[in-house]
């Protein structure tokens, strides 16, 4: 038996898409209440891989965070909320967006059993330590939930976050 062939970088961007995503097509990346840094950078690598934006408060840090976690060294698909996200949040709404949150919570759907998205999706990451705030769990339309058998609560924000745009996006 022979070893597996491991494709090139130049093999692999052929075989991806013709022409990248356009910005806010189809799903949306939000860590309205951002503590670390380091889970930007995270989040903005997986919506490169997984051709969803980025949309995140406008936080004097925000920007450095981002500058460093972009490691592809390529422009990336985010844009800077204002103060508002929860206003943010019912306009993306009423336009006809799904509001998906990432969030222990009563009637969550298990992160196996959620589907692909159908239509433009925005996906709701909380504080790192007290979650999403209430009022902004009132505009959520589905919460979804990761289940662990370890001793923590849960994961950091980068880690579900990226794990719930894989399977939004078809990719798990």
């Amino acid at each position: 038996m022979s070893a597996p062939r491991v494709r090139s970088p130049r093999e692999l961007r052929r075989q991806r898409r013709a022409r990248p995503h356009r910005c806010w097509d189809h799903l949306i990346a939000a860590p309205l209440w951002p503590l670390h840094g380091a889970n930007l950078g995270t989040l903005l690598r997986t919506c490169d891989a997984v051709g969803a934006c980025l949309a995140v408060p406008r936080l004097p840090w925000v920007d450095e965070a981002l500058a460093r976690g972009n490691t592809l060294r390529r422009p990336a698909c985010v844009h800077r909320l204002g103060r508002d996200v929860v206003g943010w949040l019912g306009t993306q709404r009423a336009a006809g967006s799904a509001i998906v949150g990432v969030e222990l919570a009563d009637e969550a759907v298990r992160l196996a059993d959620l589907p692909a998205a159908r239509r433009r999706t925005v996906v709701v990451l909380g504080h790192e330590q007290s979650g999403i705030p209430p009022e902004a769990l009132e505009v959520l339309d589905v919460t979804v939930e990761i289940p662990m058998v370890g001793s923590g609560a849960s994961l950091n924000v980068a880690v579900a976050g990226s794990l719930v745009l894989y399977r939004l996006a078809g990719l798990l």
